[in-house]
């Protein structure tokens, strides 16, 4: 049995983005491990009650300081060098640098890096990504460099950035759109008939477009229901406060449901999903969700947004900031109700055709099967 390690960065987003990966693997005969750091209780039970093999890190998501960044790298070799293992996937920035780096030391005989995206230190404003960009991109490049390796991308433009930057071989590229979607759990719910619910659902961070979206609230009040679904992220420095939040909702713009775990519920009560996001997403998971749910679409023309949102098929695109658009868009949609049913419909098709569960698992489990025939 080929020993297979994940490496996430937290375990809420291995749970939600990766573990029916990991199970598939598991199903496909690789002696499966999974290691990120361990603060998040509640979902490291969940990794530990699904059967796989659960190895803590001393790690932080959003951290940069030096002593605890050197204690994790330490702690990523001891357990490379334990584990042994004969492929790594690593997900998101600090493990597809620490671990790449790691990789190079130790040997790895196989190594799979993914970003869901290009996030805050990519695309972040302000001097502190600046300066951490300047500081990553000649150690990400060596991180990449494995011989036996693939990097896996979500949307064709973060794939063509990373090479642009000669941060990788074209060659050891693949482009895998999504972390994919069951498609026989999110599935298409007639609209409830009272008044035109408007869905934001995921992190609550600042860059996903909270503040557009409670903007357009502002201005359609009256018109829809303006619903946020999801929680603040307490280390991250783009953090929607909890305060604001409530006070959008005592003002009457939103209603805030918090943190959910039956979203085919939740999107059954939503007529529109909404993510006016700048974040630098890979292909938001919310987005195809909604697609599979047969909900059209109001987000950014930004990269990995118009992976799955196509416009004029099952969405209305705006873009970046731009207020006005979105709430025009969302207005559009709010009074058309054979509009929004046309085009949930093709977001069903796309989803299926597209984005679905299995067939991410089985080009993922292509590009391991691939590296294992090649590794020395």
């Amino acid at each position: 049995m080929p020993r297979l390690l994940y490496f996430v960065n937290i375990p809420r987003f291995f749970v939600t983005h990766r573990l029916p990966l990991a199970q598939a693997a598991q199903d496909a005969g690789y002696e499966v491990h999974i290691t990120t750091s361990s603060y998040d209780t509640e979902n490291v039970a969940r990794i530990q009650a699904s059967g796989l093999t659960y190895h803590p890190l001393p790690m932080s998501q959003h951290g940069t300081n030096p002593l605890d960044e050197v204690k994790a790298l330490q702690s990523i070799a001891a357990l490379y060098r334990k584990l042994k293992p004969d492929i790594v996937h690593q997900v998101s920035i600090k493990p597809v640098l620490y671990g790449g780096l790691v990789a190079h030391r130790v040997r790895i005989p196989a190594l799979v890096s993914a970003m869901s995206g290009l996030g805050y230190v990519f695309i972040g404003p302000g001097t502190k990504p600046r300066l951490l960009r300047l500081l990553i991109t000649p150690l990400l490049k060596t991180a990449l460099a494995h011989h036996n390796s693939r990097m896996i991308f979500q949307n064709p433009d973060d794939q063509a950035r990373f090479i642009k930057l000669g941060l990788i071989d074209p060659a050891r590229t693949v482009l895998i759109r999504g972390s994919g979607v069951d498609t026989d759990v999110f599935i298409p719910q007639p609209e409830f008939d009272d008044t035109p619910m408007v869905m934001f659902a995921g992190r609550l961070l600042w860059p996903k477009g909270l503040g557009e979206f409670v903007e357009a609230a502002r201005r359609l009040k009256g018109q829809a229901r303006f619903v946020i679904v999801g929680y603040p992220e307490a280390t991250s420095p783009a953090s929607v406060p909890l305060d604001q939040l409530e006070t959008w909702q005592r003002d009457g713009l939103i209603e805030w449901w918090g943190k959910r775990d039956d979203m085919p519920r939740v999107y059954a009560q939503a007529h529109i999903v909404c993510l006016p996001s700048t974040y630098g997403e890979g292909v938001p998971k919310v987005l195809i969700e909604a697609a599979a749910c047969g909900r059209p679409i109001v987000t950014t023309d930004t990269p990995g947004c118009r992976e799955i949102a196509r416009a004029g098929q099952n969405a209305l695109l705006v873009p970046p900031y731009d207020v006005k658009a979105l709430t025009a868009a969302l207005e559009r949609l709010i009074h058309d109700g054979d509009l929004r049913r046309s085009m949930g419909a093709r977001g069903r098709q796309i989803a299926t055709a597209e984005f679905s569960l299995a067939m991410v698992n089985a080009a993922t489990l292509g590009v391991y099967s691939d590296l294992l025939k090649n590794r020395s």
